[in-house]
Order: structure tokens, then C-alpha cells, then sequence
């Protein structure tokens, strides 16, 4: 295993790593996330330029708009979740009262 490739690997489960263990607040968890697709999305560009083929090339743009679309909806649930609690906090929510 290359260092390029060890590194993005040990950057993706150190963000799975966190999203898994340290579920205190919302906004820690949405960065979690953010950095694991972050991760995804710099392999997935530089998988697509060692295989020097222009089809794959839209792919680390598509995963780009999807990681986007899924930043602002995080961030819509963290302003609605703040104004109906209080806090985003995790261990505030219960499924139950919905």
C-alpha cells in the first residue's frame, strides 16, 4: 500500500472512527461525515486520473454535489433541531416524543 493511499485510508476510518465514538453533538457527527467524504472524494479523484480515462472523471464530481446536498441538509436538521430543543446535543433527542 502506498503512503497516498495508507493516508486517505487512515483519513476515512479516522472519520468513521469519530462518527462512531464521539456522538455527543450534531455538528461533530456532520463533521465526521464531512470528512469521510472529503476523503472519498480526493481517492476517488486521484483514482480516476492514474486510470487516464476520461469516463471516470465525472465521477469524483458527482460524489462533490451529492456531499454537498448532503451538507446542507445536515445543517437544515441541526437549525431545526436546535430551535425545537434547544441544544444539539444527541442524547437530548428521543425518537419516542416525535
Amino acid at each position: 500500500m502506498t503512503p497516498v493511499h495508507f493516508s486517505f485510508t487512515s483519513a476515512f476510518m479516522l472519520g468513521l472512527m469519530g462518527l462512531a465514538f464521539h456522538r455527543t453533538h450534531l455538528l461533530s457527527a456532520l463533521l465526521c461525515l464531512e470528512g469521510m467524504m472529503l476523503s472519498l472524494f480526493i481517492a476517488l479523484s486521484l483514482w480516476a486520473l492514474q486510470m487516464e480515462a476520461t469516463g471516470y472523471s465525472v465521477a469524483p464530481m458527482l460524489l462533490l454535489a451529492f456531499s454537498a446536498c448532503e451538507a446542507s441538509a445536515g445543517l437544515a436538521l441541526l437549525v431545526a433541531t436546535a430551535r425545537t430543543h434547544g441544544t444539539d446535543r444527541l442524547q437530548s433527542l428521543n425518537l419516542l416524543q416525535c
